[in-house]
């Protein structure tokens, strides 16, 4: 093992925050220097949470992110690829917004102003979660609380931000550093395809498909995902050594 391991830095989707890896953090190995990042909370674009993340966190990363994280995680590579030494992907896309969802998004922001954050959260989970996991009301409310927490001003901002980011596919082929890419076999929001998408762009990619899983990975299957997670930084170790 190296002296010192990179610091592994967990980048949360949409309006998250610690609690997405509550059950990872719990798992991981003291040896991996873990931090969340709050970059995302505190800035209005995804270039300028990239630079705050690189400023808060010197010396080399491994970035693991989930949905928005994962494509704050490809910012950040695309800023300083040189402190990259690893990606994990988790419910991400390398994609821009389509003019579809550009128009999802600005209809749901009017909504979010208008104070009716709960109610269109609350309506959000069935496309969050797999089918099977419907009448978990506890995973719901869970979801639902931690959003709801966040307040409507993150969730405009942090929309916005989504709404303007670039195209990442063109860069997929020039990231060199070990990447894991996980994806739930019945994600609505970020489909399976634009993982699949993402592991034919990058080289050497590790795809894994999370079977009767949704969206929100680290909430429906965490053991999994930290499981997954686990066996991939052992391999890191090795490659940085």
């Amino acid at each position: 093992m190296p002296s010192s391991l990179p610091q592994l830095i967990l980048l949360p989707g949409l309006a998250g925050n610690a609690d997405l890896w509550r059950d990872t953090l719990a798992v991981l190995p003291a040896k991996w220097r873990t931090a969340v990042t709050t970059a995302h909370q505190r800035f209005a674009s995804l270039p300028e949470m990239a630079r705050a993340l690189l400023a808060d966190h010197p010396g080399d990363l491994v970035l693991c992110g989930t949905s928005m994280g994962g494509m704050l995680a490809l910012e950040v590579w695309r800023q300083a690829p040189e402190r990259i030494r690893g990606l994990a992907l988790l419910g991400s896309s390398a994609r821009p917004d389509t003019p579809a969802l550009v128009k999802l998004r600005e209809n749901a922001i009017q909504r979010f102003e208008q104070g009716d954050l709960r109610e269109l959260i609350s309506a959000n989970v069935p496309f969050a979660f797999d089918e099977c996991r419907a009448g978990d009301a506890k995973l719901a409310t869970r979801y639902v609380d931690q959003v709801v927490a966040e307040g409507a001003e993150q969730l405009i901002r942090q929309n916005r931000a989504i709404m303007a980011r670039v195209d990442s596919r063109p860069d997929l082929a020039h990231i060199q550093c070990p990447t894991l890419i996980l994806c739930g076999s019945n994600d609505q929001l970020t489909p399976l395809e634009h993982s699949q998408e993402m592991a034919r762009g990058i080289s050497h990619a590790q795809l894994h498909v999370l079977p009767r899983c949704g969206h929100m990975l680290t909430l429906e299957q965490p053991m999994q995902v930290s499981g997954l997670l686990l066996e991939w930084l052992k391999r890191l170790e090795k490659e940085l050594d």
